[in-house]
């Protein structure tokens, strides 16, 4: 089949993962995929879409029209960007009519936007099937608040109606969305996946690397991603500091960077742990396995509970098990003490516990991180995503 995969996205970061993990995966299916996205922001043109929640997601560079769009989101008021969002339904409509006609589609798959109304519409009147990938919603919690909250939600209410098919992320945000809307189209529940091809094990670059860290000989303790808030790196390293001497064996490497960076930093300085807690800042992301595959295991200190978190999948591919928070998207896929190790959600005491309990037990770093592997050999590759919408289509 010839598929369409329509994007509002900047195409870089996770969401660059997510798009081009699930496009390949229907490549690897024989399928032919097209994508549609926003002037300057194609994840198929970027290499920073490969795990980029480690560098800079460059919104200062590239297409003029997109740092436009993007500093629109950044300064105007909720309102009128709002109404922006809804003002793109007329070009979006016209530039998928003409991919459609152009490409010869057979089928499109869009990951849904808030207001994004026109691609739904203009399938149904063209009877043209149209799966949505669902990563957003105004009945959860967002980082922009709604300011037409009532308009969102009827038209949100029938575009998941509307559509032929559903894909939720997570078994929890299906739940959300069949309790706060009346009526929507049958759905899957597809959490994110990893792309082996991109997180091969070398053993002998992970030595490399950890020789010349000087950490060979430690228990490295790894967090990838972007220093920001709602990941908890900021509290983990501040209650981590006071109890990190007591284990001298133990180093925590962390690789990225966001706005928290240098408060950490300066955190770990004042406490006098630099030796013990590395900051290596942004790494080119063809290193991301490299440096993954240089831990013992990983942290994330915080989610949600209704998100997939593409870093999990990450250290998963590479052998590493992950100390992770229970909300309910983790928990449908790490099984405690097998593929990972879960604590508490919201329970930070409980997390620097769980963490540091691991220390000493190599086996079981070791063993926990072979079982996560083969889980997403077997179960989480993008083509077993792919395999899922395609189940949604009409027999």
């Amino acid at each position: 089949m010839n598929i369409l995969f329509h994007h509002r996205t900047r195409g870089k970061g996770a969401e660059g993962v997510h798009i081009m993990g699930v496009t390949n995966g229907l490549r690897q299916l024989g399928h032919k995929v097209h994508l549609l996205s926003l002037p300057g922001a194609d994840p198929e043109s970027t290499p920073q879409n490969n795990t980029s929640t480690a560098t800079n997601p460059g919104a200062k560079k590239g297409n003029p029209v997109l740092r436009w769009l993007l500093d629109l989101t950044r300064y105007v008021p909720e309102a009128v960007f709002e109404l922006f969002e809804l003002a793109y339904n007329f070009p979006a409509l016209l530039r998928l009519r003409k991919a459609v006609h152009t490409h010869q589609i057979d089928v499109i798959y869009e990951r849904y936007s808030l207001f994004m109304f026109a691609s739904v519409w203009w399938a149904r009147r063209n009877s043209k099937p149209i799966i949505l990938e669902i990563n957003d919603s105004c009945l959860v919690h967002r980082v922009r608040s709604l300011f037409f909250r009532t308009l969102a939600r009827k038209v949100e209410g029938w575009i998941f109606k509307n559509a032929t098919g559903l894909v939720f992320i997570s078994g929890h945000f299906q739940q959300v969305a069949m309790t706060g809307h009346p009526q929507i189209a049958p759905s899957v529940v597809s959490p994110n996946a990893a792309d082996l091809s991109q997180f091969i094990i070398d053993d002998a670059a992970s030595l490399q690397l950890r020789q010349r860290l000087d950490i060979a000989d430690k228990v490295v303790l790894g967090y990838v991603g972007a220093f920001v808030h709602w990941h908890g790196i900021d509290w983990f390293v501040d209650l981590m500091v006071d109890k990190i001497k007591a284990y001298p064996k133990l180093v925590l490497l962390l690789v990225g960077d966001g706005v928290s960076f240098e408060p950490i930093k300066q955190r770990i300085e004042s406490a006098g742990v630099s030796s013990q807690i590395l900051l290596t800042g942004r790494v080119e992301h063809s290193e991301i396995a490299t440096y993954i595959g240089a831990m013992d295991y990983g942290i994330l200190p915080d989610s949600n509970d209704y998100g997939s978190p593409m870093k999990l999948f990450e250290f998963m591919a590479m052998a590493k098990g992950m100390v992770i928070p229970d909300f309910s998207p983790v928990v449908e896929v790490v099984a405690d003490n097998e593929t990972g190790w879960l604590f508490p959600a919201n329970d930070r005491q409980a997390c620097i516990d769980r963490t540091l309990e691991l220390v000493e037990d190599t086996t079981q770093q070791r063993q926990v991180g072979k079982n996560a592997r083969i889980y997403i050999e077997q179960h989480r590759q993008w083509k077993h995503n792919a395999e899922q919408l395609l189940g949604l289509l009409p027999k």
